[in-house]
């Protein structure tokens, strides 16, 4: 069974570590990695939930009222007068802020949160996230332009490679294929750490082929594993 990996350790920062000085001795490549708890708050989605849940509420009395006027009645005990259409129209507005509020308050509890964000969102999210740090940390970092992000979120199961212009260049996406799989395979197993050091080497043999080391190359950018 999957297992669930919620953040590393330190020997799984000395193991990915070790993996990116060893794979960058030969190639000019600049291997960064960064693992990230999560991609997004998702604080948007929540405000969309929440929404949802109160238009949908405000639908239903609409579409029933006799059943909702019958409640409203009972609930104040069988007395007081008909309500006005604007009295009415106030309770049902006021129904549905309530709605919106309580929906809100239980998704501000993350993994609920989470859990309801639909796949294609969290994906595009964690990719988004990897091309703007990429963008920070990695893009037009090396002289040759030769950097690549190896990009893990863990709260969306997503990991994704970003590389630098003089790679892409020569480099399809597809070829990256067999890194992500074998770090996908190992964080599944619940191992973060070898899967990021597996991955590294597969990036490293790929860079090596297209860009072996040459001697006045020097380390441009951190080895260590970033945890963010």
């Amino acid at each position: 069974m999957p297992r669930k990996v919620h953040h590393v350790n330190a020997e799984d920062h000395r193991i990915v570590t070790a993996a990116v000085a060893a794979a960058e001795r030969a190639t000019d490549g600049e291997i960064v990695t960064i693992i990230a708890a999560r991609s997004s708050d998702y604080d948007d989605v929540a405000l969309v939930w929440a929404s949802v849940g109160a238009f949908l509420a405000m639908s239903l009395v609409a579409l029933f009222p006799d059943f909702f006027r019958g409640l409203y009645d009972a609930l104040r005990g069988g007395w007081g007068h008909e309500p006005t259409a604007n009295e009415w129209l106030g309770t049902i507005i006021a129904f549905g802020v309530v709605k919106w509020i309580g929906i809100w308050l239980i998704l501000l509890w993350r993994p609920l949160r989470l859990a309801l964000t639909p796949r294609s969102i969290k994906a595009a999210r964690a990719r988004d996230r990897a091309i703007d740090l990429f963008k920070v940390g990695t893009e037009a970092k090396t002289v040759g332009r030769t950097g690549v992000l190896l990009y893990v979120s863990l709260a969306e199961h997503r990991a994704d490679i970003v590389a630098d212009e003089a790679i892409a260049s020569k480099v399809s996406p597809a070829i990256w294929g067999d890194a992500m799989a074998a770090l996908i395979d190992r964080i599944r197993a619940g191992q973060p750490g070898e899967g990021m050091a597996e991955a590294v080497r597969q990036v490293g043999a790929v860079l090596a082929t297209h860009f072996p080391k040459s001697a006045d190359n020097p380390n441009e950018l951190c080895d260590r594993l970033i945890e963010i």
